[in-house]
């Protein structure tokens, strides 16, 4: 073999970490990116028919290459690269997303390349070069740094949603994280929750001044911002001692069992407390004994996966190594395929209800289509959030469901403001509020 060969076919190794602060970590992932399109098609192992076949929202919504995430892979090469610079159209079309990580899912049963964490340092880099975020996400971030939650209410309304009968601990094994939408929008999921530790006779403590977990700062790129955030709260919840952080809301599970890891560097395992979402609670608490469901609940129901609670919910390990030949890495990555999210344990807890009759929608688990409502994108993009939630709808009504119910107040507004405006006969519900009622007592 010659020497020139010997240069084209064994390149020295490459620095590379899984690192959004530098788009330049993705160049590879973005300049292999075929265009296949299984980003935007469900497999057709899994393939439902024609009507529900694809699994990007974007894609699906504004039927352009561009918007599909092989065309942002392609926009972000050529920025990366220097040959494109910002304008109007690239900024809308990546953050006219909602980065729910089905692209990734797709990818990684194909290529094995990193989508989510590019089109999240997209995003990164949007900000850093002082073009984003969109001006409807800058107000939502005045609101968290000023007031410290993301509607811009009075902090001392945060615990407005205790009422009579609810009492919270001053010190606990478990602390429940309420979120600002259970604590200001939804109380109907943070009361339903409080009930649930209740019956289940789990004392609970709240954080003594509950802050935003910061899901959308770090969802349109203000890492700085969300980085502060992460660094106070984890803080914070390790002075209360508490072994256990419980949350109702799938966004904010996300954001302290992954995004807090990924901005601190650190595994998810060192946290140094265990982050649990509701139904994985409920779950235990019912195989142990200590929560029994027996109030019938009839009626034909459907389960969401929220996109946060299910393939964006694998614990987050920090990686860093080299990239060889054919693209291998060492030391050997684990990649998060999002075939591991939580993903029974609401089923289970919904099985177990008396009366239920629990039918799956066509597309559900890792190739569920998202909601529209999380990442920053129904407040930049109301329109096409209602576009997602309708076409996640007629999933609903193809199964004939009477009531859809999620694990998330961003899917449960998102989809009761879609009922509501197309005047549909489908009843929409949280899943503690489900738990709630079928606990006799």
């Amino acid at each position: 073999m010659s020497n020139k060969l010997k240069v084209r076919y064994y390149k020295p190794k490459s620095d590379i970490a899984l690192d959004i602060t530098d788009i330049q970590n993705f160049v590879y992932d973005m300049s292999r990116c075929i265009k296949c399109k299984g980003c935007t098609w469900v497999d057709h192992t899994y393939m439902p028919g024609a009507k529900f076949m694809t699994r990007c929202p974007s894609a699906t919504k504004y039927e352009f290459d561009a918007y599909g995430a092989y065309g942002k892979m392609r926009i972000g090469h050529a920025m990366a690269e220097g040959v494109l610079e910002w304008n109007d159209k690239a900024l809308e079309i990546i953050y006219a997303c909602t980065l729910c990580g089905a692209c990734d899912v797709g990818c990684k049963r194909n290529l094995d390349l990193e989508v989510e964490l590019t089109l999240e340092a997209l995003r990164v880099k949007a900000v850093k070069d002082g073009v984003g975020p969109m001006p409807a996400h800058k107000k939502i971030a005045d609101n968290i740094v000023k007031k410290h939650n993301f509607y811009g209410s009075a902090q001392k309304d945060r615990t407005g949603w205790i009422t009579k009968g609810i009492t919270p601990a001053k010190k606990a094994d478990v602390l429940y994280f309420v979120g600002c939408t259970a604590s200001y929008v939804n109380k109907e999921i943070s009361q339903s929750t409080a009930k649930i530790f209740k019956a289940s006779g789990t004392d609970f403590m709240l954080m003594p001044n509950e802050w935003c977990c910061g899901n959308t700062l770090f969802s349109v790129g203000m890492l700085d911002e969300a980085k502060a955030l992460a660094e106070r709260n984890v803080e914070e919840m390790r002075k209360t001692g508490a072994k256990t952080l419980v949350t109702s809301c799938a966004e904010g599970y996300r954001m302290w069992k992954v995004d807090y890891p990924k901005l601190l560097n650190i595994s998810t395992a060192d946290l140094g407390f265990e982050v649990l979402h509701l139904v994985e609670f409920v779950d235990e608490k019912i195989k142990d004994g200590a929560l029994k469901m027996k109030k019938p609940f009839d009626t034909r129901m459907t389960y969401h996966d929220a996109c946060s609670l299910s393939r964006l919910s694998e614990p987050w390990t920090p990686w860093e190594g080299k990239r060889g030949w054919m693209g291998c890495v060492e030391p050997r990555l684990r990649r998060r395929r999002g075939t591991n999210g939580v993903y029974s344990q609401p089923r289970e807890i919904l099985k177990a209800i008396p009366g239920v009759n629990l039918i799956e929608m066509p597309r559900t688990r890792e190739n569920a289509y998202c909601c529209g409502a999380g990442r920053g994108t129904k407040e930049a993009f109301p329109e096409f959030a209602r576009f997602s939630a309708n076409h996640r709808l007629e999933e609903v009504k193809e199964v004939g469901a009477e009531t859809l119910v999620t694990a998330c107040p961003w899917c449960k507004n998102n989809f009761t403001q879609a009922v509501k405006a197309n005047g549909d006969d489908v009843q929409v519900l949280d899943i503690s509020e489900v738990i709630c009622a079928s606990i006799k007592g």
